[in-house]
């Protein structure tokens, strides 16, 4: 049995609990009840459209009549590109080493010069763009992408860093700046381009893109101890001028995502007439014939939308043109065959009462 002394006790505990809650100052239960806005309680205000066949013949006549003019237009851009392409990895192959191009290409003791002539078909007005193209080239293979150091590449205090480079990270024992194997393949075929006696300039200033010029390849760091091994994979670099004004390097480090790609060699600021013979001087230096590749030389203008390009004209066709054909066959449908929205007959079960 409980004792008075101890019943009065609780009867006080109890009434003191009740007055605390109802006055707040008594401990509350915790809840996890999110505090409310009108986000957690989804009372945002929504836009639920009705997809009535006016909306949707109207949607697709829209976009009819904005893409398809856009897809002509790019179109015309691109067949306005003047371009002159040159196939020379096989053509500058003497025919004695036809049969083995390798050993040509491996041989430092026959000249790799090669003198072609190249007809323009139409005036192009400059810049005229030089490119070579390079064909069953994968850049994007996973090893050759990374044999990099962009810390070295911008920090001269980072000269000794190779990490990630190997195998071309030392030489003799001394860093290679810039290491790895992007820089080591560096292109190395060079172009000279005259107008019968007349020799046409390059320009090889601000081929690259401004952002790597500025801050992946420092002005302040000096290649050193580059190509310098038994054996090399490209062009050599001038150890007086920094990596940041080696602009053939720093366009061919921006590695290409496809196996068939374009590298800016320079820029004629000249034009080029009609029908003008140009006179080309290759040196033909840089090793495709081990692997297979190809290797090409593209002269090319530039209009609005860039270069010679038919799939951004011919995709807005395209998606024009299909858009119009669902237009046009929904407003057939509509017009032969029209049905009244939100129709109940239209139901299975109304159509089937009987479930069978």
């Amino acid at each position: 049995m409980m004792n008075s002394a101890d019943g009065g006790g609780a009867a006080a505990a109890s009434t003191s609990a009740a007055n605390g809650s109802a006055d707040g100052s008594g401990p509350r239960r915790n809840s996890k009840r999110p505090k409310y806005s009108r986000f957690t309680q989804q009372e945002l205000p929504a836009c639920k459209p009705i997809l009535t066949p006016q909306w949707v013949i109207s949607a697709f006549a829209i976009v009819t009549v904005i893409f398809i003019p856009i897809g002509v237009a790019s179109l015309l851009a691109s067949r306005d590109v003047v371009e002159v392409i040159f196939r020379y990895d096989s053509d500058c192959v003497p025919e004695r080493f036809s049969g083995n191009k390798l050993s040509y290409i491996q041989n430092a003791n026959i000249s790799k010069t090669c003198t072609r002539t190249l007809m323009v078909p139409k005036r192009m007005k400059n810049p005229v763009y030089v490119y070579y193209q390079l064909d069953n080239f994968y850049q994007n293979h996973r090893r050759y992408v990374k044999s990099r150091n962009d810390y070295q590449l911008r920090d001269p205090s980072k000269a000794n860093d190779t990490s990630g480079c190997d195998p071309e990270d030392s030489s003799g024992g001394q860093p290679i700046v810039p290491c790895g194997l992007i820089a080591w393949s560096l292109f190395n075929d060079t172009y000279r381009f005259s107008v019968g006696s007349r020799n046409v300039e390059v320009n090889k200033k601000g081929i690259s893109w401004k952002s790597d010029r500025d801050s992946k390849f420092g002005n302040n760091v000096f290649p050193r101890n580059f190509q310098s091994g038994k054996l090399i994979g490209g062009a050599k670099l001038n150890e007086s001028i920094p990596l940041s004004e080696q602009e053939d390097l720093i366009v061919w480090m921006r590695t290409a995502a496809l196996p068939t790609f374009r590298k800016l060699y320079g820029k004629i600021e000249v034009d080029l007439l009609a029908n003008q013979t140009i006179t080309v001087t290759i040196e033909n230096n840089y090793n495709t014939y081990e692997f297979g590749g190809k290797k090409k030389l593209v002269l090319s203008t530039a209009t609005w939308l860039g270069g010679k390009n038919d799939f951004l004209g011919l995709a807005y066709l395209t998606v024009g043109g299909l858009c119009f054909f669902l237009a046009a066959a929904f407003t057939v449908v509509y017009l032969i065959k029209p049905r009244k929205l939100g129709d109940p007959s239209y139901l299975s079960w109304n159509r089937n009462p009987g479930g069978h």
